[in-house]
């Protein structure tokens, strides 16, 4: 009888982001909601 065992550990460790990334990262989701608001607008008009 054989027995096959396998270990595996996995680590997960929060990414820390520069300054700039948050700052675009702030950029994009503002402009994602404009964008939405936007499309929100133009389909109450119709």
């Amino acid at each position: 009888m054989t027995l096959n065992i396998l270990f595996l550990t996995i680590t997960i460790s929060k990414r820390k982001i520069s300054t700039q990334e948050a700052a675009h990262q702030e950029m994009v989701e503002k402009l994602y909601e404009q964008n939405k608001d936007r499309q929100i607008s133009m389909y109450r008009m119709m």
